[in-house]
């Protein structure tokens, strides 16, 4: 393989699940390295894809005999073009009941995947993976899930990359796909404008019928541009000249197929005040900045959207571990309300609460933290541990509850 190859926190998840499942399938992102870190994984098994036309017809048109061609333990890359062999990995391991058969990757999320529940429900463990995470591009070994605890900052110190304010606005803007991270030479507009060609040709054609290609690239760039912020979805459909159902549907294609983030709002029956629209956020902000136009670190970090894009970088950061653990969907929410109270980012963990703020500036203060009181009158959870995550370069405490969070602590 690679003599480049970064080591991704999500393989010991994926060694874990192929001892306790028959099959493991890893969805993601078009070229977040499924495929790369599978073949790593699995040297030694056979590899077959199903992005070569005549493997395709083979396994759609013969599906019950593909797998004597191509006998277990096998990687199937791109496994979505032929969901009818599900049911024959199905069929095979009942008959064999061994583990670790079937290393399948797929580019959209499991449940648009036909027949991943329906077929392998229980036989196969399911896992996430996004672009590299600050902690794999510097090598951190620590593969724990963000929270703001004092336990896990003490246990990130120990192994802390030292990351500077212009290293990490250089990730921001050149996005977290490892093929561009890995190859300084390699042009950013060129790589991300053959990156959206290939998504259109390939994955929303799979998934929709999308008819107008060139609004639908329109809708992707104002979707970009409202990173970080509320979706608003009448807005995004008028601005494109599309109805609000094609927007909606438009919007479905972009979150299965991980190009968008959905977070939810934290509500339960007793917070009557707080906004119900999500948030919608860039997973890879290289790819928003490439469609919103910002063509440099220099011009992004100082222009009108660096907050933005800033929050859309640590939400993106904070649902990497989770999705490296293996968690399918992180706890992750925001509370805004009518009264404008608003916490970016809630983790929710064993009925408690931990509430973060996001702010790109470096002299965070308390009053950075005053909503978080907000989830003292929510009855029944209790208010953990929080956080300022920011530019500032130590870890210190703002109150008993409250931390200044270093970026490098993400």
């Amino acid at each position: 393989m690679s003599e480049t190859y970064l080591h991704r926190h999500a393989e010991g998840t994926i060694g874990k699940l192929s001892r306790m499942f028959g099959a493991v399938l890893v969805a993601g992102p078009r070229q977040v390295g499924k495929t790369t870190m599978l073949r790593q994984l699995t040297s030694g098994v056979h590899y077959v894809t199903l992005d070569d036309t005549i493997v395709r017809a083979a396994a759609m048109e013969t599906g019950n005999t593909f797998f004597r061609d191509h006998t277990p333990p096998v990687f199937v890359d791109e496994i979505q073009k032929a969901p009818n062999l599900f049911e024959q990995m199905k069929l095979i391991l009942d008959e064999s009941g061994k583990k670790g058969q079937f290393f399948l990757s797929g580019s959209q999320q499991f449940r648009v995947m036909k027949g991943v529940s329906e077929s392998l429900a229980g036989r196969i463990g399911l896992i996430t993976l996004l672009g590299l995470s600050l902690r794999e591009i510097h090598g951190v070994a620590d593969t724990s899930p963000f929270l703001p605890t004092s336990e896990y900052l003490e246990s990130r110190r120990a192994d802390l990359a030292p990351v500077s304010y212009d290293e990490v606005w250089y990730t921001i803007w050149r996005g977290t796909m490892p093929e561009l991270l890995l190859n300084e030479d390699f042009d950013w507009q060129m790589y991300y404008a053959a990156y959206v060609r290939t998504y259109l040709e390939r994955d929303v054609r799979e998934l929709v019928n999308i008819g107008d290609e060139i609004k639908f690239m329109q809708f992707m760039t104002a979707c970009a541009a409202m990173t970080g912020q509320l979706l608003n979805l009448s807005s995004l459909a008028r601005d494109v000249g599309i109805s609000q159902p094609t927007a909606e549907r438009w919007l479905s294609v972009l979150t299965a197929s991980g190009i968008v983030y959905l977070l939810r709002p934290y509500s339960n029956n007793i917070t009557k005040r707080a906004v119900k629209t999500p948030k919608i956020y860039f997973l890879d902000t290289g790819l928003a900045a490439y469609l919103t136009k910002w063509n440099t670190p220099g011009v992004l970090k100082s222009g009108a959207m660096s907050g933005h894009f800033f929050e859309s970088f640590v939400v993106s950061e904070i649902i990497k571990s989770y999705c490296n653990a293996g968690i399918l969907e992180p706890p992750l929410y925001f509370y805004r309300d009518k009264d404008k109270k608003e916490i970016d980012v809630i983790i929710s963990d064993n009925g408690t609460l931990y509430p973060i703020e996001i702010k790109k500036h470096a002299d965070p203060s308390k009053s950075d933290t005053a909503s978080f009181s907000v989830i003292d009158s929510i009855p029944g959870v209790k208010r953990g541990e929080g956080g300022v995550i920011c530019f500032y370069d130590s870890l210190i405490s703002l109150s008993p509850q409250d931390k200044v969070i270093p970026v490098r602590f993400l």
